[in-house]
């Protein structure tokens, strides 16, 4: 008889002498199917939490994670920051290029945060052309660094689409999580940074 169901008998409070075979397998039938419904369940949370076009977080997931790790800042006083980011042009690459190209440039970005950051940061999607990277242990000159690295890799790195290589610009904001601070508040900081220095290129 394997772990699982002699664990099941355990928790039901049933002396293994007692059991029949038919309950044994029943039992047995019922431990299995309670290992495929918590996969199943782990599995949906994880299409819950991704964005519907890129394989990164949406919005939702992405401000619990933005709150997750505010409160584990304030309990141990660590600074972590936000760092917004929104693609300059999809709008001129949707009306010249098609949708399609916009899906490709925005894909095209998500791939080169995820696959540029820390194992501990998290990337998002905020919105239709806006990305949200969490920096933990990060201060405002850290995030402002990383943020910087990540414009240069980006506009280094083109798109490549119906054979042309196409440049994507993106403008960023930093905000630096505070006491007090809410995952929403800190989302608009962050993004008014981002208007802010986009408004001055």
């Amino acid at each position: 008889m394997g772990k699982p169901v002699k664990d099941a008998m355990a928790a039901l409070g049933i002396p293994e002498a007692e059991l029949t075979p038919r309950v044994r397998e029943v039992i047995a039938g019922l431990t299995s199917e309670v290992g495929h419904l918590r996969a199943r369940l782990e599995s949906l949370e994880t299409v819950a939490d991704q964005d519907s076009l890129l394989p990164i977080l949406n919005r939702r997931a992405f401000v619990r994670e933005i709150a997750r790790l505010m409160a584990f800042g304030e309990r141990y006083d660590l600074t972590s920051s936000l760092v917004y980011f929104d693609l300059d042009d999809l709008k001129t690459i949707n009306d010249t290029d098609g949708h399609a190209a916009g899906d490709a440039a925005l894909r095209h970005v998500a791939g080169l945060l995820a696959g540029n950051v820390r194992k501990s940061d998290v990337v998002g999607r905020l919105g239709g052309d806006e990305f949200g990277v969490i920096l933990p242990k990060a201060d405002s000159l850290a995030a402002d660094k990383k943020a910087r690295v990540l414009v240069k890799l980006l506009a280094g790195q083109p798109l490549l689409w119906a054979g042309k290589l196409r440049t994507l610009n993106v403008s960023f904001g930093i905000h630096t999580f505070a006491k007090g601070d809410d995952a929403e508040k800190a989302i608009a900081a962050a993004d008014k940074a981002m208007y802010a220095a986009k408004r001055a290129k």
